[in-house]
């Protein structure tokens, strides 16, 4: 589970990139073992292809995990809080960069305009690197988390037409289990009551049906049982 800090660190990193003139995606998996690089940005040269990989990092016993670090691009960065970065800096290998994260300090007026909660100074400088990870599996790998940030994206346009209805059911099961069966905004409960209100809506929208067909047959009966006028 991420953090609130992490979450806000990932989305300002992405508009970061993007203002510099990068395509980027997050959590890329790299072939044969090189783990995931947390955010991959491609740069376009006027000759070549420019590979930049980010690693997030917002607290010492994360920097000093085993979690392998997948530093496989150009350039590679460590992108950490500022606090986090004055505690660790002295055990940053030389050829590593560091962005290292600044919240906005501005008035909510201003911010809420913004498309991140903050930005990021080079505390750094990477070392231009060869690629760790051919150049085509990485561009495979990266097309393929694109192709999963499209699919995710394309699933909140359509909605819930896109999950089919066991999904849902699932779903609405799981989060009756996360709340209070008997407080007020328990989705679940009015998702049941909402059914129930609908059903007793087609049930008497069909007896009105019939009464008007059996309305109509009976007018038919009454009209063949009347008496045959003399012929003259």
């Amino acid at each position: 589970m991420k953090t609130t800090l992490t979450q806000e660190i990932e989305k300002a990193l992405y508009y970061y990139c993007i203002e510099l003139g990068g395509i980027v995606v997050e959590e890329v998996t790299m072939p044969d073992e090189q783990g995931i690089v947390d955010t991959l940005a491609c740069f376009f040269k006027p000759d070549q292809r420019e590979w930049r990989c980010y690693e997030l990092k917002v607290t010492k016993a994360d920097f000093y995990s085993k979690a392998k670090l997948s530093f496989v691009g150009n350039y590679n960065y460590f992108v950490l809080p500022e606090a986090l970065y004055e505690k660790v800096q002295g055990d940053i290998p030389n050829e590593i960069g560091v962005l290292v994260y600044r919240p906005y300090r501005e008035s909510a007026e201003i911010t809420k305009e913004l498309p991140a909660a903050g930005t990021f100074f080079v505390a750094k400088k990477p070392l231009k690197q060869k690629l760790q990870v051919a150049e085509e599996a990485l561009t495979q790998r990266f097309m393929a988390s694109l192709f999963r940030e499209v699919r995710k994206a394309k699933r909140m346009d359509y909605g819930t037409s896109f999950f089919s209805t066991e999904q849902l059911y699932k779903e609405l099961r799981r989060r009756l289990a996360d709340h209070d069966s008997l407080q007020e905004d328990n989705y679940y409960q009015r998702f049941i009551e909402d059914v129930q209100a609908a059903r007793i809506a087609s049930l008497e929208e069909e007896l009105r049906a019939l009464e008007q067909d059996y309305q109509f047959l009976r007018q038919q009966q009454q009209v063949r049982r009347r008496p045959t006028e003399p012929l003259e």
